[in-house]
């Protein structure tokens, strides 16, 4: 009986911490900000050269590159970022991976990416990929 009180008692007050982390990212905490990709699907990046990076503007405007730079005008709603109509280079790449990462986050902004920042780490998920970022030093 005491091990079925304490499970319970521990599953209220885990409910109460994943409630309370469902704040919904506003604009404003994106603004003037530059994130580094550090991983996809839990795994690090294995890249030579520049690392993938994306960043917002005042107006939350998206701007980035993967192989391919990017850029449109991004909105929050109900947590999830979407980016209608982006722009980007169509230049193909030496590494494959780089590839893959194009065409993943174009996808994924295009039908819309549920955002998490915590810290100095930006998510963005889908279903079926994942992204986590590092906000990047200011110079």
């Amino acid at each position: 009986m005491k091990k079925i009180v304490t499970l319970v008692a521990l599953s209220v007050v885990l409910a109460g911490c994943v409630s309370s982390r469902s704040n919904t990212l506003k604009p404003e905490q994106l603004e003037n900000q530059r994130f580094v990709l550090e991983s996809v699907n839990g795994q690090a990046l294995q890249l030579t050269g520049q690392q993938p990076e994306i960043s917002f503007d005042s107006d939350l405007r998206v701007a980035g590159k993967m192989c391919n730079g990017f850029t449109g005008q991004g909105k929050l709603s109900g947590g999830a970022l979407t980016v209608k109509h982006m722009g980007m280079t169509m230049m193909l790449c030496a590494e494959p991976q780089r590839n893959a990462l194009d065409h993943t986050i174009n996808e994924m902004l295009s039908n819309g990416a549920q955002v998490d920042l915590t810290d100095d780490q930006l998510t963005l998920a889908t279903a079926d990929q994942t992204l986590v970022y590092k906000r990047a030093k200011k110079a």
